[in-house]
């Protein structure tokens, strides 16, 4: 069975780029913008890794709020913060996450980060 990634980001483009990129890796991939609550997806798509956007346009919410909600419903779940800033990676609500990518058109970096954390995790 493959591993699940849910991705969470309010970039469609994004969304499908992960989404083929990822499928082509052999994972499972489960969509969202971020709009409907984290814990519902969560609980849905049983995901095995996050992968959240801290900036979501339209949403009330950042992916560091969000991200603060996964950690107190689920402290383990590995995610990987996935932004076009990188000044948010000294935003002290960040370093609950296990990794921080700045987001490229080159996925090497992400796919790196998604094994280590994959690894470390056991996830």
């Amino acid at each position: 069975m493959s591993k699940k990634i849910l991705v969470v980001d309010d970039e469609l483009h994004i969304r499908m780029l992960y989404r083929e990129e990822l499928e082509g890796d052999g994972f499972a991939v489960a969509l969202t913008d971020g709009l409907t609550p984290i814990m519902e997806v969560l609980e849905k798509e049983k995901p095995d890794l996050v992968i959240l956007d801290i900036k979501l346009e339209g949403n009330p919410l950042t992916g560091l709020d969000i991200l603060q909600t996964i950690r107190a419903g689920n402290a383990t779940l590995p995610v990987i913060l996935s932004t076009s800033y990188d000044s948010f990676q000294h935003d002290l609500k960040s370093i609950a996450a296990d990794a921080y990518v700045v987001k490229s058109v080159d996925l090497s970096i992400l796919k790196d980060a998604i094994r280590q954390v994959s690894t470390k995790k056991g996830a």
